[in-house]
């Protein structure tokens, strides 16, 4: 099964969405301002990427967060922050074939499914 996670008016999941499509790949759409990401799925995805990747320190959301919530941001710290903000979450992240890909290049995606 392949998910791609994010928000419908993101750029760059438009790419993704985009890209799925016209190689006919199926996937569900988790959008995460309807939808709530869980700290179980969080967890999962930060052991295998880390908090690092997906904390995104570019974008709008962070700069609205105030300064004592952007100090000393360790994982536990991070994953509040990413449970409270799902905005702030790198996007899109790609499930498929066991894997996650976290943002959109298209040689990865390529790589990813062309083992299926």
């Amino acid at each position: 099964m392949t998910t791609l996670y994010g928000i419908p008016n993101c750029n760059t999941i438009k790419k993704a969405k985009d890209w799925l499509n016209n190689q006919q790949i199926d996937f569900d759409f988790f959008n995460y301002k309807k939808q709530d990401i869980t700290k179980a799925l969080l967890k999962k995805w930060i052991k295998q990427v880390g908090w690092e990747v997906l904390l995104n320190k570019k974008g709008m959301t962070w700069r609205k967060l105030d300064v004592q919530q952007k100090e000393n941001v360790d994982e536990t710290k991070a994953m509040q922050i990413m449970l409270d903000n799902p905005s702030i979450i790198k996007r899109p992240i790609l499930e498929a074939n066991k894997q996650i890909l976290v943002g959109f290049i298209e040689e990865d995606y390529q790589q990813l499914f062309s083992t299926k």
